[in-house]
């Protein structure tokens, strides 16, 4: 199904965690040393405080109180947190490890959001309720260019 026009801003806000994820692994690959981990690890918690943290607040406090009580937001939100305690761990013990369980987590996340919830959205809520939301989310949104 093609993303609605009012989702999109999250969406490609996903690309650019799926993008970071990607980039994270292959230079985890290519180079595990302290000093490789740590500037993967900044540059995780930079794009956390960069666009995630908006992603996250967005979802939280426009996208899921227009959706009700659908499935999946309880385990999103739960993994919101789960995501925020990597990136606190991120910042002052970064492992490789770590990485990899930002990137396996961050991954998973996006890709149920994308695939399950943004899906259901488009199917229950009236139009009304996705443009709504979909102007506050545009006005809300940071973008920014990988």
């Amino acid at each position: 199904m093609l993303r609605d026009p009012s989702l999109i801003p999250l969406s490609h806000q996903h690309h650019n965690g799926l993008a970071l994820c990607v980039m994270t692994r292959r230079s985890l690959a290519a180079d595990s040393s302290p000093g490789n981990v740590a500037k993967l690890a900044r540059r995780a918690v930079g794009r956390y405080e960069l666009e995630l943290a908006n992603h996250f607040e967005i979802e939280e406090q426009v996208l899921f109180p227009a959706c009700g009580e659908l499935p999946p937001i309880a385990l999103l939100v739960a993994e919101h947190r789960m995501i925020e305690g990597l990136i606190a761990q991120l910042r002052t013990a970064p492992t490789s490890a770590l990485l990899e369980q930002f990137c396996a987590l961050l991954s998973t996340h996006i890709r149920r959001e994308e695939n399950e919830l943004f899906e259901q959205i488009q199917r229950a809520l009236p139009r009304e309720v996705l443009d709504r939301a979909g102007s506050e989310i545009d006005r809300r949104a940071v973008r920014i260019c990988m």
